[in-house]
């Protein structure tokens, strides 16, 4: 994992707020907290016959499958942020009135907008075009373009460019700047992927009843903590049985502004399908088999570690955390105790947690799940 920076941490709550303010305004598309956002064009020259276009892409040129995932959920008035963003300056002395389709060819979909600019202003549009399967398919640095066309009310084109594009592997997690866009780890977090539902089965023959219900209304804390502690163990011994163990994940490819902020984080189907996983691979495998069974799991970062949580009862204030790395290697036991003294040896404000639920309510969900390469072998046939 990247090491934490030296500043202080703040709430997860400062951080969804703050972490997703930031990502409308990225290193290269910024944009405003509005979907259209509209700024006094006091550097324009008046009496131009021609308007402005101008065109920027992704993070710093890189679309990160995480982000595009999130900005397609969101509705224009809601939308905070871009995979394209496309500034309009009307230096002219009338009402622009301009049709503006955005799409990376053979990426994603067609998003077309009818836009206003009044005169002497300078607007930006957000597009956040729905991305075909392969980008969460996508498993390396690949080129791409982003196509723009801008029509007039008649039908003619006055705008027609490209600009290029990095489409990151779906397995590239940017952390940003002091870790600021850390809540996005719950992208990774899949609890309805198929592998993770038979992780599942497979643990509840490890509990009395091969019952996993998670919490249960109306049970005492004292026995609900029993219970959850209970499930979770069953859950390390399902993963232990499948033979998943730690392996070092490669390293993200990128450009040098992110490459000490950004990391390759295999999603939950990739760490069953090869039995590996590191420990932030291993947390959110973990999470998305907690999230699965309606719990509330929470990932932890410390400098160059992560561990996973699970709330013991529900609205309960404590938690049960495992040091997931030693899945493959050691007991139940003694990864509750590990997780127990490594957290230990931090002060709070070298601890970011990051409650999946709360990712969840600020429109953070899973990406889609990927087909195993044996499916992808048959849908190319």
């Amino acid at each position: 994992m990247p090491r934490f920076s030296s500043r202080s941490f703040v709430s997860l709550a400062l951080l969804l707020v703050c972490g997703l303010a930031l990502l409308a305004h990225p290193p290269v598309a910024r944009a405003g907290t509005n979907a259209d956002r509209t700024e006094p064009a006091r550097m324009l020259k008046p009496g131009s016959t021609q308007p402005v276009f101008e065109i920027q892409t992704g993070i710093g040129g890189d679309i990160f499958p995480a982000f595009a995932n999130y900005a397609s959920f969101q509705g224009l008035r809601e939308r905070m942020w871009g995979t394209v963003t496309v500034t309009v300056s009307n230096s002219t002395d009338a009402l622009l009135r301009e049709r503006i389709t955005v799409e990376v060819p053979g990426w994603s979909d067609r998003e077309i907008r009818l836009v206003e600019v009044a005169p002497g202003q300078v607007a930006k549009f957000l597009f956040a075009p729905s991305f075909l399967p392969r980008l969460y398919e996508n498993r390396e640095l690949t080129a791409a373009t982003a196509l723009v066309t801008v029509t007039d009310e008649g039908g003619n084109v006055v705008f027609d460019a490209t600009a290029p594009v990095r489409i990151r592997s779906a397995e590239d997690m940017y952390w940003g700047s002091g870790f600021q866009y850390a809540p996005f780890i719950a992208s990774w977090v899949t609890p309805h992927d198929s592998r993770v539902e038979e992780v599942l089965a497979q643990a509840k023959e490890f509990v009395p009843g091969r019952r996993l219900p998670g919490y249960e209304a109306g049970k005492p804390a004292a026995v609900q903590r029993r219970s959850t502690t209970i499930q979770a163990q069953a859950i390390y011994r399902a993963l232990q049985q499948v033979g998943l163990s730690y392996v070092k994940s490669s390293g993200a490819f990128g450009s040098r502004g992110n490459a000490p902020v950004a990391e390759r984080v295999r999603l939950p189907r990739e760490s069953l399908e090869h039995v590996s996983a590191n420990c932030i691979d291993g947390a959110v495998l973990y999470a998305s088999l907690f999230e699965n069974l309606g719990m509330d799991a929470v990932v932890v970062l410390v400098p160059g570690h992560a561990y996973v949580g699970v709330r013991l009862a529900e609205k309960a204030e404590d938690y049960l955390y495992l040091e997931t790395a030693l899945t493959g290697r050691a007991s139940f036991e003694s990864a509750v105790q590990s997780a127990e003294r490594g957290l230990a040896k931090y002060p709070k404000i070298k601890v970011l947690r990051i409650p999946i639920n709360q990712s969840r309510q600020a429109g953070i969900f899973p990406m889609p799940e990927p087909h195993s390469r044996e499916e992808q072998a048959v849908t190319r046939r």
